[in-house]
């Protein structure tokens, strides 16, 4: 509990600053989960289960600085000047517990019950395994065999993109390829993130998952945004890439966003059945051991009965929340009725949300799972029930009040969805180290009340030295930090009390996502080699095309490494092993490299520390970065062929199988 605390410190830190910087967060559970490794081994009679607890308290903390995805807007409105400390912290605990409660019968429904791929939640459980086997080492001949270059297949992964990384801060190469072009009058744009871990993701999740999200690609890219560039193009001394890019962001992501709400309503009604099922069960587990019959230790979670007693007793210190956020302003009158609203959609919504984004963790992971695209439909859901309920009104004062209690509402439920969204994903590692699920969960709990305790002080440090875009800092500069989903947010929830927002781009996306779940369950029932997940057809629409076209990429890889690794009869299981544990290591390098990052640009206070070279090696930085960048996952995975073919030749006193 004290590592993970202090573990918790650094990565919460790190990424609180990232996600404003930028609006990126990285997964922290397999840095935490090394990070462990490395310090308990000192420690006598230590466990893979107490590494697996080290993990999940930081991975929850680390998960929920995502938060900072929409509080910043109360900051950019005028509203909040700062972050009150105790509010902040009670917002971000009582988002998070919520969020451990609601994924707890999902558990069953999602993770035991499930064939989705949690491609963090497996490479964590790999990095586990294999450093519990290289600490026996000798004590098992069959799980040394099978794990015989495990750790070195993570190693060369880490390293590879660790270097990758270290290149692209030194700016000798570019972390992204891109470039825009004209389509008849409009205008499009392709773009690929140089990340190896986006590679590593890939290979894990999976082809089915990759092609549904190059559909969703296809569909932004190339249909809707030349659609919504045509006759139009860059003014004054904009370029063509900023053009387009930028109306990707603001019209075609929420074509994306509609596309992500109805496969989300989709996807919580396949799962209602299994979710109430898991429910069911959960409640005879606990009779069952209250009666004394033994349950095993990996299907033990928190009694079903204090989970619904803990999101019962939750919505109280909610209430006494709203009511304390907006007692003294303009829509106090209205306030008793727009309260009970909020506390009925958090109690609703927020076991949807967590539904949604675990299943979203289980297709592409924690790290890249579209989580703005969530919490933009949970800020204009409540915007649009707290327009109801107070009823229409042109006074400026009453419109400010209702966008910022709409802001400060959706941050309670956003808090739900960083947690359930990372959760599973944990629950998932620990199913396959056989942990027991409800000591997790209170590791959960522990890891949400470390990181809310520290987001406020690190939010107010980065208000008052750089301040947010559109407002001013403590000593009345304008602000730097961009904090691109918190700009986003408020300018939806100003658009639905202001009457501006298109909901037609909406409404679009919408039909879109209708027609990919006729597509996916007519596949369904004429052939069971092909689906079409609706939800990764969504993220895929919604996401930057550099996330969405390297993910397909490493899931192309890795189906031609199992192909590769499964010409040999004898040794396939352990060659595919092996791929898996070089992925995690993509993911591993490039997720330690940017604590460490992270923490130089905090401490030098530049956004490019360690640039070598100036603006104008631009455009050859791209070239030079997309061959480095292919020459090292190319010899990653030939490495570990060569390697594995070896392996198996000492181990087998024979000479390799395959070519």
């Amino acid at each position: 509990m004290i590592l993970g605390g202090l573990i918790t410190l650094v990565f919460t830190a790190a990424n609180v600053y990232l996600g404003l910087k930028v609006g990126l967060t990285f997964a922290t559970a397999i840095p935490a989960a090394v990070i462990s490794m490395a310090v308990l081994r000192y420690f006598k009679q230590h466990t893979i289960m107490e590494n697996n607890i080290v993990q999940t308290i930081a991975s929850a903390a680390g998960t929920l600085s995502a938060i900072v995805f929409v509080l910043p807007g109360l900051i950019m409105i005028g509203w909040w000047s700062g972050f009150p400390y105790w509010t902040t912290v009670a917002v971000c605990a009582i988002g998070g517990v919520l969020g451990v409660m609601y994924s707890i019968p999902l558990r069953r429904a999602l993770v035991t019950g499930s064939d989705l791929p949690y491609p963090e939640g497996v490479a964590a459980a790999e990095v586990l395994k294999v450093g519990e086997a290289s600490e026996r080492h000798g004590a098992d001949g069959d799980g040394v065999d099978q794990n015989r270059g495990g750790m070195r297949a993570i190693v060369v992964g880490s390293l590879g993109a660790a270097f990758f990384q270290l290149l692209t801060s030194l700016k000798l190469v570019a972390a992204e390829a891109s470039a825009a072009f004209k389509v008849g009058s409009g205008a499009t744009m392709v773009s690929g993130s140089l990340s190896l871990a986006l590679i590593g993701v890939g290979h894990l999740v999976g082809m089915a998952v990759g092609l549904a999200m190059i559909v969703g690609l296809v569909i932004s890219f190339f249909v809707m945004l030349p659609i919504r560039t045509w006759g139009s193009g860059p003014s004054g001394d904009e370029t063509l890439l900023d053009f387009v890019g930028g109306v990707f962001s603001h019209e075609v992501r929420l074509v994306g966003a509609g596309a992500i709400a109805v496969a989300a309503i989709w996807t919580l009604a396949t799962v209602i059945g299994p979710i109430i099922k898991g429910i069911i069960a959960a409640m005879a587990s606990a009779k069952a051991r209250k009666a004394g019959t033994t349950v095993d230790v990996t299907e033990r979670d928190i009694p079903i009965q204090w989970v619904g007693l803990t999101v019962v007793l939750a919505m109280i210190p909610i209430g006494w929340l709203l009511w304390d956020f907006a007692a003294d302003s303009h829509i106090s009158d209205s306030l008793a009725g727009i309260i009970a609203v909020s506390i009925v959609f958090v109690l609703i919504i927020g076991l949807v949300v967590a539904a949604v984004c675990g299943y979203m963790a289980g297709l592409i992971g924690s790290s890249n799972s579209p989580i703005s695209g969530v919490g933009i439909l949970v800020v204009l859901t409540a915007a649009l029930l707290i327009k109801v309920t107070h009823g229409p009104t042109d006074d400026p004062k009453q419109v400010e009040a209702l966008i910022a209690y709409t802001l400060f509402t959706a941050a309670v439920v956003f808090g739900v969805a960083t947690i359930s969204n990372d959760n599973l994903q944990d629950l998932k590692t620990g199913q396959l180290v056989g942990a027991t699920p409800w000591k997790q969960q209170v590791a959960l709990v522990i890891g949400v009340l470390f990181g809310s305790a520290i987001i406020p002080p690190i939010l107010s440090l980065m208000n008052n030295a750089f301040g947010f875009d559109g407002a001013t800092n403590a000593d009345g500069v304008k602000g730097t930090l961009s904090a691109p989903q918190a700009g986003l947010m408020k300018t939806l929830a100003t658009g639905v009390f202001g009457g501006d927002l298109n909901w037609a781009l909406i409404g679009v996306g919408a039909l879109i996502g209708v027609a990919v779940i006729a597509v996916d369950e007519t596949l369904k029932r004429t052939t069971s080699k092909y689906r079409l997940p609706p939800l990764a057809v969504g993220m895929g629409m919604y996401l930057p095309m550099s996330l969405t076209l390297t993910i397909p990429l490493g899931a192309i890889i890795g189906m031609y490494y199992d192909k590769w690794a499964s010409r040999s009869a004898a040794d396939a299981d352990r060659r595919k092993r092996l791929g898996v544990l070089l992925a995690t290591g993509l993911i591993v390098g490039e997720s330690i490299y940017g604590v460490l990052f992270a923490g130089v640009v905090a401490a030098t206070n530049e956004e490019a520390p360690l640039s070598i070279v100036g603006d104008g090696y631009g455009d050859s930085a791209q070239l030079v970065g997309i061959v480095v960048f292919v020459a090292i996952v190319f010899g990653a995975y030939r490495y570990t062929q060569i390697r594995s073919e070896r392996d198996y030749a000492s181990m087998s006193g024979g000479p390799s199988l395959t070519k």
